[in-house]
C-alpha cells in the first residue's frame, strides 16, 4: 500500500501456513451463525422476523411495541433490531432482552443506536440463537444442521474416578458420600 512515498511490508515465513485454521473445532455449542449457509435457517422467510412500529424509545436503546403475535417472550434475545425507516434507517442493534411488560413488548439493546428513533418508525426484529442443541431443535426445527457436539464431556470428567458402590455412569464425583470413598 502506498502512503505518499512510503510503503508498508509484512514478512511471513514458510511456517505461517501452519497458523491458518484447518477443519472444525470440537465444542458443545453450535459453530454456525444463525442464518448462514451452514445453519440453513432462512431469516428472510415470512414468520422468521417481525416488522413492527415503535411505540416508545428511551435513549435509542429500550423500545416499546404493541404485542407481537406469534413470538414468545425471549424469542428475539441475542437477535438483531434493524431500523427500516426514519432518521436511523439502516442501523442495527444487538438485542439484550425481549419481554412483555404490562401488555407491551419491550426490547432492550446492548448499546444505544446512533440516531433518534421516534414513535412510528418501523424496525425489524430478528430472532436470536443461544447455540444450544435444544434451541436448534425446538425453536428453529433445525437440529439436522446443528454444528456442535453436544455429547462431548465437560471438564469435570477429568476428576471422575471409579468407585466401589453406587452408579458408575461417568458423572462428576464431587457429590460422592464419604462412605463411598473408603475401600475395604
Amino acid at each position: 500500500m502506498e502512503l505518499g512515498g512510503e510503503f508498508e511490508a509484512e514478512l511471513r515465513g514458510l511456517s505461517d501456513r501452519l497458523n491458518q485454521p484447518q477443519g472444525r473445532y470440537y465444542q458443545k455449542h453450535c459453530s454456525a451463525v444463525l442464518g448462514d449457509a451452514k445453519c440453513g435457517v432462512d431469516l428472510t422467510a415470512p414468520g422468521a422476523f417481525a416488522d413492527v412500529p415503535v411505540q416508545a424509545s428511551v435513549d435509542a436503546r429500550v423500545f416499546t411495541f404493541a404485542p407481537v403475535a406469534g413470538f414468545a417472550d425471549g424469542w428475539f434475545e441475542r437477535g438483531r433490531l434493524a431500523v427500516q425507516d426514519g432518521a436511523g434507517a439502516g442501523l442495527l442493534g444487538l438485542i439484550k432482552s425481549d419481554r412483555t411488560v404490562d401488555g407491551s413488548r419491550v426490547v432492550e439493546l446492548w448499546q444505544s443506536l446512533r440516531a433518534e428513533i421516534v414513535p412510528g418508525d418501523t424496525v425489524r426484529l430478528e430472532p436470536g440463537c443461544d447455540k444450544r442443541p435444544e434451541t436448534c431443535a425446538q425453536k428453529f426445527d433445525n437440529f439436522l444442521n446443528f454444528r456442535g457436539f453436544p455429547h462431548i464431556p465437560g471438564e469435570d470428567w477429568l476428576s471422575a474416578y471409579p468407585r466401589k458402590s453406587g452408579s458408575n455412569d461417568g458423572m462428576s464425583a464431587y457429590a460422592v458420600p464419604e462412605n463411598d470413598l473408603e475401600l475395604e
